[in-house]
């Protein structure tokens, strides 16, 4: 007789707010074998007290409310429920939380931009609410940078025919630490894309989710990441499918260099029973540039009703392609310059997704500073 297998969903099913339902993760669960857990500095076991400090600087549209709310505000938690140790003990250690709403109808005139600034040493905590009314459109940007140890969640809550454009870059200095839990739930026919750029930090833990509260919900989610010597950058995400008709599509590349660098990415993705007509897919692929670098990429797929309009999932981890670069040699191009051209063109497809040039412009920069090294 085989083993049994337990079903995706179980890893998923488990949400609390209090921190005491959770056990101190040893490194043996599914969910942190992949972590080195002493880099987290005492976020996953309670050894990290509030001590430190994460700015949040707000450079908001017009059209878009910005508050500075205490913990008792009715608007926190109605959207995401902690998932892990660490998401629950962010839930119950930050004090301030910051609420930025975009009222029915309106379509913000600017993006919207969201710098968090770590102030050195000491843990801290943090929560962000993204409210989109119904029919109302938006542009953010979470940008990450300084030193830290923080671990905060993130909701957006995306109403109905709303539109919310997201890109959150982990640009923090090289000794910081950084999980984090993006959790974005979408209404009827609600529209929300997701760009994530992990480069910098000590360990970063990134968590992007999503679910459907109604049928016609469109999700994108798109990763870029480039892991030096000793990172552990890792990215777990999860769609969960529990209405009929909704869309998801999720597309993560990476590049790896140096010894010990880490790459982990896992994909879940669940289509319940009832939500019948779903269309998803998610891809996953690793360019590992150098010896001693380490790509862990686990795409999961769980379908638990026939009634599906496509599902499927792929993953790839591989080193560059000698054929392209023999065939750029050949036309008289320098193995290193030929090298950054094929790195470039790998990660131009999903440069290209990010809209705001600006933005787009700095990715470009720090891929081609990654490559310099």
């Amino acid at each position: 007789m085989g083993l049994e297998t337990k079903p995706l969903s179980t890893l998923h099913e488990k949400s609390s707010f209090d921190l005491a339902d959770f056990e101190v993760p040893t490194g043996r669960e599914e969910e942190w074998r992949f972590t080195p857990l002493p880099r987290l500095r005492g976020l996953h076991n309670g050894k990290a007290p509030a001590s430190g400090h994460v700015v949040v600087e707000v450079d908001a549209a017009p059209e878009v409310t910005v508050e500075t709310v205490g913990r008792d505000d009715p608007r926190i938690g109605t959207a995401y429920v902690p998932r892990d140790r660490v998401s629950a003990q962010a839930y119950s250690a930050f004090e301030k939380a910051t609420v930025l709403t975009v009222p029915a109808q309106a379509v913000a005139s600017r993006t919207t931009t969201l710098t968090l600034r770590g102030r050195g040493q000491g843990a801290a905590y943090g929560h962000i609410v993204v409210r989109l009314e119904p029919m109302a459109e938006a542009v953010l940007v979470l940008d990450h940078r300084g030193s830290a140890v923080y671990a905060d969640n993130v909701e957006f809550v995306v109403g109905d025919g709303a539109t919310l454009k997201v890109v959150s870059l982990q640009d923090w200095d090289d000794d910081a630490v950084h999980v984090s839990h993006h959790h974005a739930q979408l209404g009827r026919d609600a529209t929300f894309r997701s760009f994530v750029v992990t480069l910098g930090g000590d360990l970063v833990r990134l968590s992007p989710s999503v679910s459907y509260t109604a049928p016609g919900g469109d999700a994108d989610l798109t990763g870029l990441y480039f892991v030096d010597a000793g990172q552990h950058l890792e990215h777990r995400l999860l769609v969960d499918h529990s209405v009929p008709n909704c869309r998801s599509n999720v597309e993560y590349k990476g590049a790896l260099q140096g010894e010990d660098a880490h790459a982990v990415w896992i994909g879940d993705v669940i289509i319940r029973v009832e939500a019948e007509g779903t269309d998803t897919y998610e891809y996953n692929r690793n360019l590992i540039l150098t010896d001693g670098a380490r790509a862990d990429s686990v795409p999961n797929l769980e379908i638990l009703t026939g009634e599906v309009a496509g599902a499927g999932h792929a993953s790839a981890s591989g080193r560059l392609d000698d054929e392209h670069i023999f065939y750029l040699q050949a036309r008289g191009i320098p193995y290193d310059e030929a090298r950054r051209l094929v790195i470039r063109g790998f990660f131009a497809q999903v440069i290209e997704k990010i809209e705001i040039e600006e933005i787009r412009q700095r990715v470009l920069a720090a891929v081609e500073a990654e490559l310099e090294k």
